[in-house]
């Protein structure tokens, strides 16, 4: 199975949470069905993305990147590679790579669609994200790669700005996931 086939039944079988998810949902569908490049970057309408929130092991701060493009404060994310077998290796690669920790773990999903505008191909291109969470390992320490003017862990629930709303909510539904999957502690 190719990249784009994965692409298309993870997104096939994923429930959107939400009526703009799912037209979003429906979208990259279709996307995926008109343009055999849909998953790379030489798609110059658009092209599938993978981001990941990277939480602390105990789900309580999330570490961003202030991005040097877009100059805001964002999760770890970027485009596929051909050696991706899927957009969770994508996503967990990119997490890696710009994040510089060992031992992410990924939560099941995706969590969220998001679609912004972007300059790979001027005048502007789009980005169609899918979204993941990963968890860091405890006392896991970041390192600053080139594709990032800074890296910061900060609370989930006060991200600073400049940021958007994608990142609000990607970092919200992964904590939530994270926690819901936690053994309970007893009484």
């Amino acid at each position: 199975m190719t990249l784009h086939e994965r692409a298309l039944a993870a997104l096939t079988g994923w429930s959107a949470p939400t009526a703009g998810e799912e037209s979003l949902r429906e979208e990259f569908l279709s996307h995926l069905g008109r343009y055999d490049d849909a998953m790379w970057r030489s798609c110059a309408p658009g092209h599938l993305t993978a981001t990941t929130a990277v939480l602390s092991h105990d789900g309580c701060k999330v570490l961003l990147t202030l991005h040097p493009k877009a100059g805001m404060w964002l999760p770890m994310g970027g485009h596929c590679e051909p050696a991706d077998l899927s957009l969770e290796e994508a996503a967990l690669r990119e997490a890696t790579e710009e994040s510089g920790i060992a031992g992410l773990r990924l939560l099941p999903g995706p969590l969220a669609l998001d679609r912004h505008r972007v300059w790979c191909h001027p005048p502007h291109s789009w980005h169609l994200d899918v979204e993941y969470g990963a968890v860091a390992p405890p006392g896991a320490e970041f390192v600053i790669s080139e594709e990032s003017l800074e890296l910061r862990w900060v609370p989930v629930e006060d991200i600073p700005e400049p940021t958007d709303e994608a990142t609000r909510r990607l970092a919200r539904r992964a904590r939530a996931l994270l926690l819901d999957a936690s053994p309970q502690q007893p009484a």
